[in-house]
């Protein structure tokens, strides 16, 4: 089973930037949809972005279009989220998680222990 380990959210100010990485364990996810979560508090946790085994193909959230970048390393097992222009709304523990495929972004791992990310303004 893969385990899955979030790291690089921090306490920022609006406009500022992040990368978060993910790193994984126990499998290799090389051929595998990974993706990039976020749980605000009181909210549900709702899908940022995804990228595809190979990393041709990236999906993202509307709302975070133009300011993130997903990526990965299969080399070293990471999967990367590089955060720009960040607002207040973006703050939020991030998840990755494996996925399914691209289209029904079905999460098919356990919930790491995620990262905090809080955006002031």
């Amino acid at each position: 089973q893969v385990q899955l380990v979030e790291s690089g959210g921090g306490l920022v100010q609006a406009g500022d930037s992040l990368r978060l990485s993910c790193t994984a364990s126990g499998r290799t996810v090389n051929s595998y949809t990974m993706g990039w979560f976020r749980q605000a508090p009181g909210k549900e946790r709702d899908f940022v972005a995804s990228i595809s085994w190979n990393g041709a193909t990236t999906d993202y959230v509307e709302s975070v279009k133009g300011r993130f970048t997903i990526s990965r390393d299969n080399a070293k097992n990471t999967v990367y989220l590089q955060m720009t222009i960040l607002k207040p709304e973006d703050t939020a523990v991030y998840y990755c998680a494996v996925l399914s495929n691209m289209r029904t972004r079905s999460v098919l791992s356990s919930w790491g222990q995620g990262t905090q990310v809080t955006v002031s303004s």
